[in-house]
């Protein structure tokens, strides 16, 4: 359903830190239904794969490193105009230029480890969920 549904990552940052259930209520809060979770762990070709957009920019290997260091939680979220308000919600990728109460800006720490991933359009949002979840994992 393309256009009401989007995809995140809670990344190991925040993993670590504890912020899974602080984050997963913004997101409920601000009126998403999450219609798949897990928590699982990409491995290095998972990573790469994932990311590949960018595998010709130097941060790539830094990007797959940190993706792979710890577990994360997936999950596809849905809400009329989606993508727009979850990109809204978690703010600016460098959480010091993110707006006050967005995820970044509570629970990132910097522009590496910015604590969530959200799609960037209704076509990559469909692709990376479908990436991290089979049909019947969808609900």
């Amino acid at each position: 359903m393309i256009g009401n549904r989007t995809f995140t990552m809670i990344k190991p940052d925040a993993v670590e830190n504890g912020h899974i259930g602080a984050i997963l209520e913004k997101i409920t809060a601000a009126g998403f239904k999450i219609v798949a979770m897990k928590y699982t762990q990409l491995s290095k070709r998972d990573a790469e794969t994932f990311y590949a957009v960018h595998n010709e920019r130097p941060f790539f290997g830094e990007l797959v490193e940190f993706m792979t260091r710890g577990p994360i939680v997936a999950a596809i979220l849905e809400k009329d105009n989606a993508v727009e308000d979850f990109r809204a919600l978690i703010g600016a990728t460098n959480p010091a230029d993110a707006a006050e109460g967005t995820i970044r800006k509570l629970f990132a720490s910097n522009v590496a480890e910015n604590a969530v991933h959200g799609s960037d359009s209704d076509e990559n949002a469909k692709i990376e969920g479908d990436f991290h979840f089979s049909g019947r994992e969808v609900f």
